[in-house]
């Protein structure tokens, strides 16, 4: 497992626990709790904290900074820890106290930390807040807690306190995950919106499925559909429903559009019981303005860089992150080890990667600045990366990183020790590309393109890829994947079908966004929910048993994951049929006796009789054929029998005599 390469991130422990009730700070005048004041003089933080939360090592924030329930001098409330280094007043304003901004100040350390703290007694779970910051030039600003964990549901933006009572029940799960999250097993994972796969009334653009309903709801599709795994776009707190979660203002907030943070722990949970992992996207590239945000937080650039030809992303009207900052960086992964920690999420999907990695990303000439060396590469922000994945993968070596990640950029998927970015897997973009390219065409010039089909394998062993067709793919007027096919609905539906059998028997982890898996005919919207209503046809409810089985053979079959990330797993066996673009290559398995070949029929003729020649196997059988009845295929070309002949005695090569579907794929073991 790539995990067992990470080189170690050097800090102190961030899963040691703090034995002391609390640490007591040097302040100027007051050295104890003075319980007669409404902000009580008290303090989490030690000194080791401090430091290494200048120094960017600071990994556990989570368990300090933003509200916590505690009981001091035997009287409970909520201790708020908010950074906030050019301010010269902070307090704390509710509905616990009429929103007024002079009751409940908090203190600064003295260390010049910039961390303002303070313990509020009698502050009750539940209570919105924010902070009140008299910043930079005199600015006041009200803001939203950056390590608030749960928040007022949109359009409000206070944050709320909690503790959580969630019991965990997947103690099973986690015990034997990491061979699930291994490299080595089948990774086909679910993409979903959390806000459109399901509605409880359609029409209603505003009413969401909880996350008790989509445990009700959800977990049980996923699993019959036999998806090894499930990513979620962003569900960190976000204020806006058409940024689809990636602009967010909660890093480790779960949106309360659904729920409490402890629903949606209960979700996890319920995924992990059906032997279901986790992913969760993660954004850690920029973020949006909203007044109650991290824009500004003191009056001046706090999280954000200063200078807006590194600190501003023309594209997407956001703030990229001060990567430069041991503050900022602290709090980023804090937040990446918040739900890989309280949550038992299996994994990060990185968004927008290569925007991080680039000064240059989306900027034209003499709108971004060189690094030290003249080149393009922001040298802070990829060093955050790899520390980034350092830390993940000491502190969680059976969880997986991915990144979203669609340049040439390097090494994204290898190991820190051996000069790369310590990614556990990349989307691999190019693929995505040609492949939808090819399958796009009419079917007879696709003898003229066969290169773009095959040119995946040229590259394919310089990361650990993983195959998306993503949320990104079926919106913006790039169509519905059945409607990105060629010919009429029975060839449209033929080439889906074949498409994914192509997908799912190419090496590499594979990603399907939600609706594709029965042939939506809509592009996705956030506002609706998916066209359930198609399954009430054959042609889609047969598309959907096709992915169903697909997945099924995906996890039977070892040839198809257990060296999907080594050359010895795959061959071309068949590249000289252009004209007829017919095209077959062997998956191979630790044991020979596991090898599969598949056989694509790119042309909506039959082809019967065909041959094909491999090494080795005296015995074929098919077990899998895309044009099945069942399918909603013509379902009358098929291989019960094939004829086998050893044509080379020495070289043990056998002649294999199949019959192929039009716009069919086959395969045999």
């Amino acid at each position: 497992m790539a995990a067992n390469k990470r080189q170690l991130a050097k800090n102190s422990s961030p899963n040691k626990k703090d034995k002391a009730v609390a640490v007591v700070p040097k302040y100027e005048d007051e050295h104890f709790v003075d319980s007669k004041k409404p902000v009580w003089n008290y303090s989490l933080f030690t000194d080791e904290d401090i430091t290494n939360f200048r120094n960017g090592t600071f990994y556990n924030g989570y368990e300090k900074f933003g509200s916590h329930y505690r009981v001091v001098l035997n009287t409970p409330g909520f201790y708020f820890a908010v950074w906030a280094p050019n301010a010269s007043r902070v307090s704390v304003l509710g509905n616990f106290n009429g929103w007024k901004n002079r009751l409940h100040p908090l203190f600064v350390r003295l260390d010049k930390s910039g961390i303002w703290e303070g313990f509020i007694p009698h502050f009750k779970k539940g209570d919105a807040y924010k902070y009140y910051i008299k910043g930079f030039k005199g600015a006041e600003t009200k803001k939203a807690d950056p390590y608030g964990q749960f928040s007022e549901l949109r359009p409000a933006t206070a944050s709320l306190s909690w503790t959580s009572e969630h019991k965990w029940k997947d103690a099973a799960w986690m015990r034997k995950r990491k061979k699930h999250n291994s490299l080595k097993a089948p990774w086909s994972v679910y993409e979903v919106h959390m806000g459109s796969w399901m509605r409880p009334v359609k029409t209603d653009e505003e009413s969401f499925n909880s996350y008790v309903q989509l445990k009700e709801h959800l977990v049980p599709y996923v699993k019959k559909m036999g998806f090894t795994h499930v990513e979620l776009m962003p569900v960190m707190e976000f204020p806006f429903d058409g940024s689809w979660g990636y602009q967010g203002t909660g890093y480790f907030a779960a949106t309360s559009r659904f729920g409490t943070p402890d629903d949606f722990r209960d979700l996890v949970d319920a995924f992990h019981q059906e032997d279901i992992g986790v992913i969760l996207d993660w954004v850690p590239s920029h973020f949006p303005y909203d007044a109650h945000g991290l824009f500004m937080f003191d009056g001046t650039h706090t999280y954000e860089y200063g200078d807006m030809q590194k600190g501003y992303h023309p594209d997407w009207n956001s703030y990229i992150f001060n990567y430069e900052r041991g503050e900022v960086r602290s709090f980023l992964i804090s937040s990446a080890r918040f739900w890989l920690d309280q949550f038992h999420v299996d994994g990060l999907r990185v968004d927008a990667v290569n925007s991080v990695l680039r000064l240059d990303y989306s900027r034209k000439e003499g709108q971004w600045k060189p690094n030290k060396f003249g080149g393009n590469g922001n040298l802070e922000a990829i060093e955050f990366i790899k520390q980034f994945n350092e830390t993940v993968y000491r502190d969680f070596p059976d969880v997986q990183t991915i990144a979203e990640e669609a340049s040439d950029w390097p090494k994204i998927s290898k190991p820190t020790t051996e000069g790369g970015l310590g990614f556990g897997m990349k989307w691999m973009m190019g693929w995505m590309h040609d492949t939808l390219d090819y399958f796009k065409m009419d079917p007879i010039m696709r003898q003229f393109q066969q290169d773009k089909f095959s040119f995946s394998m040229m590259y394919y062993y310089d990361e650990n890829f993983m195959l998306p067709f993503s949320h990104d793919e079926v919106v913006h007027g790039k169509s519905p994947m059945v409607y990105k096919m060629p010919g009429d609905e029975w060839q449209k539906f033929a080439n889906l079908r074949l498409l994914y059998t192509y997908m799912f028997t190419h090496p590499g982890a594979k990603l399907l966004f939600m609706g594709n898996e029965f042939a939506q005919t809509t592009e996705w919207n956030y506002k609706t929910e998916l066209e359930w209503p198609l399954l009430k046809f054959d042609c889609h409810q047969q598309m959907q048993d096709c992915v169903i089985d697909l997945n099924q053979l995906y996890r039977k079959e070892p040839a198809l994951y257990e060296l999907q990330f080594d050359p010895k797993g795959f061959q071309w066996v068949d590249l000289d049929h252009r004209p007829e673009s017919v095209i077959v290559y062997m998956r191979k398995g630790k044991k020979k006796k596991d090898n599969i070949l598949v056989i694509l029929n790119m042309t909506p003729v039959v082809r019967r009789d065909w041959v094909v020649k491999v090494k080795g196997k005296a015995s074929w059988t098919e077990i899998f054929n895309s044009d099945a009845e069942k399918y909603w295929g013509a379902g009358k070309v098929f291989n019960p029998s094939p004829e086998i002949k050893l044509v080379d005695k020495k070289r043990q090569i056998y002649e294999i005599k199949v019959h192929l579907p039009a716009l069919g794929g086959v395969i045999f073991r």
